[in-house]
């Protein structure tokens, strides 16, 4: 709002200073501070409200040290991290740019999915809270969502290149050829490394690439849910889902400011997304919600999150990736997302499976997810949390160094 005010203001009035509202980088600063100082001013309020509500944690007995402590611990955090995100958007960003809406879509569709299922939990005395086929239901319409909006809509484009060979004009400056329809990705550590879903229907001949969608949307769902998912598992212990979080946007971030900056994409050979820019003041007050909620979520947390943040996180998470196109890279900077993920499924499989071999079902965890195991074994959370951290920094590295690593 503030963002078109200024440009009003700027091109009517020329008014001094209201200029800086065009540059990404100031608004992006912008949102930053504000996201911090509503998740860290006003997140003691939202709790002070949720402590009143008496909408506290039920926790299950599952013969944890600590864990019994935390019964009664306000939970429903997730709506400072929605709301200190939001208002700076809502503030400072593009609001005609589709991907920015796009992504508020995702937050509030991902928050009330969430917030229903604690809502079950708190007052309805549901453990089990939102059934699991209503979640997965709610994931799979998101990622339809997503994927018809990515595919059909026309400002989704990328610039067309030839041979990775950039054209320069008399200023100096890159320039790209035609803006076009594609659903291209980007691929790591290959060289040539855009990899078009088309081709997975080439088989069916010329007009193949008229019903791409049918492997394009599907490809989304499928990365959406498990991002979501993903997420709410690593949200066991105080501040790990937050913190983890934090990296990974942040890393997004930067990826979103190079995939939407010509100069900086035609330096490190990606592909150039037009308008996706824009997503750097979305990613920026994202980041800041996250770090100033674990001001609060930090050991000893004096909030959670709750399903409310946790599928919030995953979903935008997923489609900020899938909107720059680096989505192939998801396995690796949300490495723990996805080892807690495959930590739970093994230890499913594994006792299902020996359970019918044996009758007996044995377990590869002392428990699942794996910030679980690691407690069964005697290391106090604030270690588990703090290791995470540095694992998911150098996964975060990791990823940011695929630019050039091919």
């Amino acid at each position: 709002m503030l963002y078109y005010l200024f440009e009003y203001l700027d091109k009517e009035h020329d008014l001094i200073g209201a200029g800086l509202f065009q540059y990404l980088s100031f608004r992006a600063s912008l949102a930053v501070l504000l996201s911090l100082l509503i998740a860290t001013v006003y997140g003691k309020k939202i709790i002070g409200f949720l402590q009143k509500q008496q909408i506290g944690e039920t926790i299950r007995d599952l013969g944890l040290d600590g864990q019994q402590q935390k019964a009664g611990t306000p939970t429903m955090g997730g709506l400072i991290i929605i709301l200190a995100t939001l208002i700076p958007v809502l503030l400072f960003a593009e609001l005609g740019n589709v991907y920015v809406q796009l992504l508020i879509v995702t937050m509030l569709w991902m928050g009330a999915i969430g917030f229903l299922d604690d809502y079950i939990k708190i007052f309805k005395k549901d453990k089990e809270g939102l059934k699991g086929r209503f979640k997965v239901l709610g994931q799979v319409v998101l990622g339809l969502i997503v994927g018809a909006t990515l595919y059909f809509h026309p400002e989704v484009t990328m610039k067309e290149r030839a041979h990775t060979v950039i054209v320069e004009n008399v200023q100096g400056v890159p320039k790209l050829g035609a803006e076009i329809k594609s659903i291209k990705t980007t691929v790591p550590f290959i060289k040539n490394n855009e990899l078009d879903y088309t081709s997975f229907i080439s088989w069916m001949g010329a007009g193949a690439k008229d019903y791409a969608w049918l492997i394009f949307i599907p490809i989304i769902i499928i990365i959406v849910t498990a991002v979501s998912n993903g997420a709410n598992l690593t949200d066991g212990i105080d501040g790990l889902a937050a913190g983890t979080s934090a990296i990974i946007v942040v890393t997004l971030m930067i990826f979103t400011w190079i995939s939407g900056n010509i100069i900086f994409s035609n330096y490190l050979d990606i592909m150039f997304i037009p308008r996706v820019g824009e997503l750097v003041v979305f990613t920026a007050a994202f980041a800041g919600a996250l770090v100033g909620f674990l001001w609060y979520n930090a050991y000893p947390a004096t909030v959670f999150m709750g399903d409310t943040g946790s599928l919030t996180i995953g979903g935008v998470i997923a489609v900020i990736a899938i909107i720059i196109r680096k989505e192939l890279l998801i396995p690796v900077l949300c490495g723990i997302f996805f080892a807690e993920s495959i930590s739970v499924m093994l230890q499913v499989g594994y006792f299902k499976y020996t359970k019918k071999r044996f009758g007996v079902g044995k377990r590869i965890f002392l428990m699942a997810p794996l910030h679980h195991h690691y407690q069964k074994k005697g290391y106090h959370e604030s270690k588990i949390v703090t290791r995470f951290w540095v694992v998911g920094i150098l996964l975060a590295v990791l990823t940011i160094v695929t630019l050039k690593l091919r």
